[in-house]
């Protein structure tokens, strides 16, 4: 892998640029080591708990106090257990129940003896380490969200649902198998290894190939340039609406998340309904794009994929619609285009999408001046930050779930977890400049400078309070990427019509929300401009949940902005007259890119 290297200065600056660049060099090296998370990020943390908890000596008899008072709750649950026969042991009632989301242990079997003496005193232990790392005096408070998280994070290694001996559920399994489930296991870990080594996609991904199963929605490529094709989707129906709709995926991500099978591809959606859609499809960066910045990103994406839809269908506004990190960029270039008086936007729908990163949840455990400062040292080493490096940290916010779930049926249980389309493009990976990513990590995240009204575009501010389009902004409820309160901050500071509505669902799932699923639900509430503030704690309790999917409220939305499909479907993609001539079939090139 190529290294950058900075121009040597004259006289005795050279070798302070030279200790400069062995930093540099030795930071990337030790962050490879540690999947990109600082140590000096996680030392500062724990140092500023531990030396507050020193010399704190109330909390520390409080945690005492604490501790008596657990071991007491535990020893009287074993001795109403012992005093119990058959049946009943498991119905001495539990000294203490997991939370909501924790499904370790809902098995009947932790119920009897002694699986609900560990278990409970696994959570006890838990309850305890908690209370133990927050609400300690002095702390400052991101260093308290940080040692608190570390520290589930690490007994969650110990759950005893981890572990063949103290799982009865596990154990069950492994004698009336006789043990070939951990053969089977064990077969599943090589052959995971072994693509991984290989740098191959998980087992099953191969049966869901791009242009061939997913992302199958006809279209043609309009446009590229350097970062972006265009893609102009085929229409589906005889007449059409006015107002295009235009999106802009994340660059984070491969587009196709939004045209996944025919049954729960959103685009396909949206064409049945009589709309003209185009999809951006972000190239995926390598060691030569690796000082595309922010104001590429908006001029070689937003604004060159808005110019091109323009040409192709001129005198027409457009609806735009921005999911994670192409919703911020969305927000960024309306409020610079309104800014110019640029009025070609109709519209604006923020899917999981913020501009307020104040309060981004758990995924701000991450970014602190000296994580970011440690994650600039890795890609200005490789140019780019790769997908799989920062998988971990996702995927440590759902630690449970998306790990020892996973480890627990594959490796221990021997069963595969069967694969889907939003599976294999999860594992579809793509890449970030290294400039881009740190400004994004630094402007956005660390300073918040959209909201607090100091990002500049072009060289001047930009204001989100310029917006004046109508809003829609989607959030969902069990999002660990983009927090449902976090998305809603929109309303707050824009001057404009707002749609709120909560979904259920994560950050990925949430969105990709067919209308087969019957269990999906979602909240709506319709402000206007002139509205108060919300009161963001009690919004979810004063909106009813309304079953089925949400496209049909946002799709219903876009046509009364737009009005009824009453023109003649086009019998041509693209726009020869207009410099538009279709380059090649979707789902493109770009897409394929690795």
């Amino acid at each position: 892998m190529p290294v950058a290297s900075a121009p040597a200065a004259a006289g005795t600056e050279a070798p302070e640029k030279a200790d400069f660049l062995l930093d540099r060099i030795a930071n990337a090296v030790l962050a490879r080591a540690t999947l990109g998370i600082s140590p000096a990020s996680l030392a500062m943390a724990y140092s500023d708990w531990g030396m507050h908890l020193a010399t704190a000596p109330g909390k520390q008899l409080d945690l005492v106090r604490k501790a008596a008072r657990k071991l007491g709750r535990l020893n009287k649950h074993i001795s109403q257990c012992a005093f119990s026969s058959g049946a009943a042991q498991g119905d001495a009632g539990a000294c203490i129940e997991p939370l909501a989301q924790d499904r370790r242990f809902r098995d009947p079997a932790w119920q009897q003896p002694p699986y609900c003496y560990i278990y409970q005193a696994f959570l006890l232990q838990q309850q305890w380490w908690h209370n133990a790392t927050t609400g300690v005096p002095g702390v400052s408070k991101h260093h308290e969200e940080v040692v608190e998280f570390a520290t589930r994070q690490f007994l969650d290694i110990f759950s005893p649902s981890n572990y063949l001996p103290s799982n009865p559920v596990l154990l069950q399994r492994t004698l009336a198998e006789r043990g070939m489930n951990l053969l089977r296991g064990w077969q599943n870990f090589i052959e995971d290894a072994q693509r991984l080594v290989a740098g191959q996609p998980p087992v099953g991904a191969e049966a869901f190939k791009v242009g061939e199963q997913v992302a199958v929605t006809p279209g043609k490529v309009v446009y590229r340039n350097r970062l972006i094709e265009l893609i102009q989707y085929a229409p589906a129906t005889e007449k059409v609406r006015a107002e295009p709709v235009l999106i802009l995926p994340a660059w984070i991500m491969k587009y196709y998340i939004l045209d996944l099978s025919q049954q729960n591809s959103l685009v396909r959606y949206l064409v049945d309904q009589g709309h003209s859609v185009f999809m951006v499809s972000w190239k995926n960066p390598d060691y030569q794009d690796r000082d595309l910045g922010m104001e590429e990103y908006v001029r070689l994406g937003a604004m060159a994929a808005i110019d091109a839809v323009s040409a192709i269908m001129p005198e027409r506004k457009i609806h735009a619609a921005g999911y994670c990190l192409g919703g911020t960029l969305l927000a960024i270039t309306a409020a610079a285009m309104a800014r110019r008086e640029d009025d070609r936007l109709a519209s604006m729908t923020m899917l999981a999408a913020q501009v307020d990163f104040k309060e981004a949840g758990e995924l701000t455990l991450f970014i602190d001046e000296s994580q970011v400062r440690f994650l600039e040292d890795m890609m200005w080493e490789q140019g780019y930050l790769e997908t799989k490096q920062m998988a971990g940290a996702f995927q440590l916010l759902r630690s449970n779930d998306l790990i020892w779930s996973r480890l627990l049926s594959e490796y221990l249980i021997g069963e595969r977890s069967g694969m889907n389309d939003l599976m294999a493009w999860n594992a579809d990976q793509t890449r970030m400049p290294y400039r881009m990513h740190s400004e994004y990590l630094r402007r956005l995240f660390l300073d918040n400078d959209l909201a607090e009204g100091r990002y500049r575009h072009d060289g001047r501010l930009v204001s989100l309070s310029d917006i004046r389009v109508p809003i829609f902004a989607v959030g969902t409820e069990r999002d660990h990427v983009a927090p449902w309160r976090s998305v809603f901050k929109i309303d707050r500071l824009t001057h404009t019509d707002v749609t709120l509505l909560l979904t259920s669902g994560g950050h990925n799932a949430g969105i990709v929300s067919d209308l087969g699923r019957r269990d999906r639900h979602y909240r709506i509430d319709r402000r206007q401009a002139d509205n108060q503030e919300i009161d963001i704690d009690a919004w979810m309790e004063r909106h009813v949940p309304q079953a089925g999917s949400w496209w049909p409220a946002w799709q219903e939305w876009l046509a009364r902005l737009s009005g009824p499909a009453k023109l003649p479907a086009p019998r041509k993609l693209g726009s020869a007259e207009a410099g538009y001539e279709p380059l090649m079939d979707a789902p493109g090139s770009y897409v394929m890119g690795q």
